[in-house]
């Protein structure tokens, strides 16, 4: 495939004006290889694991979520010398669609209410609302991640889903006057907790974001791959 052809589709699937401000220069195509390949790979995070991965199966093209250049860089060195060492040597690229996908239709938040198997919806600023059929223990299940629960809650209802870190006041307050009985997110601070106006689900980052990752890499016939962080819970 050539580069511009692939840049023209992952463009029209999630637009880059769709991007908070923040995400300028960190999305797209952040890392230029090859003009031409025939192998793409699929992950959340361009971590080295991923990198080296997409490496045994010749990837010309490692699209992710997540960007590994997070912050203007004024030298080169350490852990981001060697993942760029392993990309540039293999001359593969890599895309990164971030909150452009998050917005997008067909995005990160419409993959996580498949999964959930979400109804009625209705969208938020970021997220969406729709009615969950599934307990508590079948989300954890689900997602492949413990739960968190703040706050009284023994059925989710209208359940208000924000993949990533989505425990924002002014989208809990959307999501509530939007009819949600409880909010689905990650990373929650202990700030935004006690003054939540409904019972909040705390998830991992990864399993609320890799499912569209996942979904994308099936429907393109992509490789996709799965980098799990390690995560143990202690009574």
């Amino acid at each position: 495939m050539d580069v511009n052809t692939f840049i023209e589709d992952m463009e029209r699937l999630a637009p880059p004006e769709l991007a908070e401000d923040f995400d300028a220069g960190k999305i797209g195509l952040i890392v230029e290889g090859a003009p031409e390949f025939s192998t793409v790979c699929c992950a959340l995070d361009a971590t080295p694991a991923v990198v080296k991965e997409a490496v045994r199966k010749n990837a010309g093209m490692l699209v992710v979520h997540h960007t590994p250049l997070w912050t203007p860089l004024t030298s080169v060195t350490g852990s981001t010398a060697a993942l760029m060492r392993d990309v540039l040597s293999a001359r593969m690229n890599i895309w990164v669609m971030h909150t452009n996908y998050d917005h997008a239709e067909e995005g990160v938040n419409d993959a996580l209410a498949e999964l959930l198997s979400l109804t009625d919806t209705v969208p938020l600023s970021l997220g969406l609302v729709g009615s969950c059929p599934v307990t508590l223990e079948e989300i954890s299940r689900r997602l492949g991640c413990p739960l968190r629960v703040w706050g009284n809650l023994t059925r989710p209802g209208r359940l208000a889903v924000v993949a990533g870190s989505g425990f924002d006041p002014e989208i809990l307050t959307e999501a509530k006057e939007k009819g949600a009985d409880a909010f689905l997110s990650a990373e929650l601070k202990h700030s935004i907790a006690r003054f939540a106006p409904l019972p909040c689900i705390e998830a991992t980052h990864y399993a609320l974001e890799a499912p569209a990752m996942k979904r994308l890499a099936a429907r393109r016939r992509w490789h996709y791959i799965d980098d799990t962080p390690v995560l143990r819970t202690v009574p």
